[in-house]
């Protein structure tokens, strides 16, 4: 009996030092969380895993819906021509395919139309709210939109799916490239944050369509949309843990960012916004066209339209790294380096028609990436820095300018390009887009003396050492602030009758009398 007790009480005791452990690791893990450079990397690796998972959801859906959608087009033509036209075969599958065309050049461009539309209104929301809260709305549209995706049976809900990614993207992207920016606030960081958020940005995009064509192939259309959900809810929950985004906070006397129309007129950053649209153009005209035009060219097979872009994911990353090895050395040839890197888009993209395989073809596309990569780093940073000088640190509504940027050249993408190729060519397309870039690269030279201009009176540059470094650091400072005026009151009322009892013993021994 005595020895079952001790047995017990031995279990009790390792097990009591166990959850004291745990709870010293709980606590470690908790300390380090608040560490603002811990905080501060963990916060990008959310953004960039924001990032990752809405452009995956972007372009996973290539090798997948085109498929899919023929399937069920299929079926419902087969029962509808048997039934009422069974000798023309071959007239409706020819309807079908144009059908079929214009189905997918239109989910495929929904996505960037909401999120153009949306954009506005969602980077004024982001400055008056913070970046928190925006990017926990978009994660949480995201996973609804990726589970509407996985569950879809018809072209409906796909669309509606689609839309929705779009209103998520519009949440996310905006207040993630905001909140690297505010947490970023060196030029040579911010640079090589936003530098490692467009790898990201890249490696979602490229590696998705045989990460879908793979799982879709051997598990199913589901399977994709499943995994990518379960990343976005765990995301979303790293959010809530790290950063406490529903958790009271002072938000009162924040800095007030200019409307986003006012930041839309400003030159510089209208010369910006022209860039990342520009530039974007061959990769957005491109993706939903090129697979025909190598069918029949090349005679390419499945596995071969499959993988186009994949190669060109590593000279982007080297491109992003290239450019923030520069900028580091001489910031003040950001404007060149994007201008570079324009030129280098449009002599790539003129030399794509001139491909006859495979391999050959490799190579402009991967010039066009390394170029997009050239000005995306480049120009990215620069948005915040001119909201730096010339308005308010806050960077909500100058982020979603550049969404929109991006978001014109992909609602244009999947819609615009079939018609182009369908009554002009796909020659006359690349040359028109590599025209385009030669040409808008001189306008690059507008921002040569950016770095030279002095910052503007804003809420960080009116207070001196002790000057938050963005929207979290102020609501820190106005906390710290109201404590110690809480503090710094009770003191004085408790010096106040300090003094008063001293003044009453003196009264008492000048005059004899006692008061009490």
């Amino acid at each position: 009996m005595e020895q079952e007790t001790s047995g017990t009480s031995g279990f009790a005791k390792s097990a009591v030092m166990s959850l004291s452990a745990m709870g010293a690791k709980t606590r470690q893990l908790g300390a380090s969380m608040q560490d603002p450079h811990q905080q501060r990397r963990i916060i990008l690796v959310i953004v960039c895993v924001a990032l990752l998972l809405d452009n995956m959801l972007y372009m996973v859906i290539v090798p997948i819906i085109p498929d899919y959608l023929a399937d069920l087009e299929s079926e419902q033509s087969e029962h509808v021509h048997l039934v009422l036209h069974p000798n023309s075969t071959q007239q409706s599958n020819a309807e079908t395919k144009n059908n079929l065309d214009l189905q997918i050049g239109v989910l495929f461009a929904s996505k960037a139309i909401l999120q153009l539309l949306v954009n506005p209104i969602s980077g004024t929301f982001i400055d008056r709210v913070g970046y928190d809260i925006p990017l926990l709305i978009g994660l949480m549209v995201m996973f609804v939109s990726t589970c509407i995706f996985a569950f879809a049976e018809n072209y409906a809900t796909l669309f509606i799916a689609r839309s929705l990614q779009g209103l998520g993207s519009a949440f996310a992207d905006t207040s993630g490239l905001a909140m690297i920016a505010d947490k970023y606030t060196e030029e040579a960081e911010r640079t090589r944050a936003l530098g490692i958020a467009l790898a990201f940005i890249s490696f979602g995009s490229l590696v998705a369509p045989p990460f879908g064509g793979i799982l879709y192939e051997f598990a199913g259309k589901r399977v994709p949309f499943i995994v990518l959900a379960c990343i976005c809810l765990a995301d979303g929950f790293l959010l809530l843990t790290v950063i406490r985004p529903l958790t009271n906070r002072t938000r009162e006397n924040l800095p007030v960012g200019p409307p986003i129309y006012r930041l839309m007129i400003d030159p510089y950053i209208a010369v910006v916004a022209g860039a990342l649209t520009v530039c974007n153009i061959p990769l957005a005209f491109l993706e939903p066209t090129i697979a025909n035009w190598m069918e029949s060219t090349m005679h390419s097979t499945q596995w071969e339209m499959g993988l186009t872009w994949l190669p060109a994911f590593f000279p982007h990353v080297f491109g992003v790294y290239i450019t923030v090895r520069l900028a580091a050395k001489n910031p003040n040839l950001q404007w060149f380096y994007a201008a570079l890197g324009m030129v280098i888009i449009g002599a790539s993209s003129c030399t794509v028609p001139a491909c006859k395989t495979f391999g050959q073809l490799i190579a402009p596309l991967c010039g066009i990436c390394f170029g997009i990569a050239l000005v995306d780093t480049a120009l990215l940073p620069t948005l915040a820095f001119l909201v730096d000088v010339r308005h308010v640190s806050v960077y909500g509504s100058v982020y979603a300018i550049a969404d929109i940027s991006y978001s014109v050249a992909y609602a244009m993408g999947p819609i615009v390009a079939g018609q182009i190729v369908h009554n002009l060519g796909f020659v006359q397309l690349n040359l028109g887009m590599g025209l385009i870039n030669v040409l808008y690269a001189p306008a690059l030279l507008m921002l040569r003396n950016v770095c030279q201009m002095k910052p503007s009176h804003s809420e960080r540059d009116t207070l001196l050492e002790d000057a938050p470094q963005g929207l979290y650091d102020t609501i820190r400072l106005e906390e710290r602030g109201q404590k110690k005026k809480k503090k710094n009151c009770t003191s004085a009322d408790e010096n106040g009758v300090d003094a008063f009892r001293g003044q009453r013993s003196l009264s008492e021994e000048s005059s004899g009398y006692d008061f009490t």
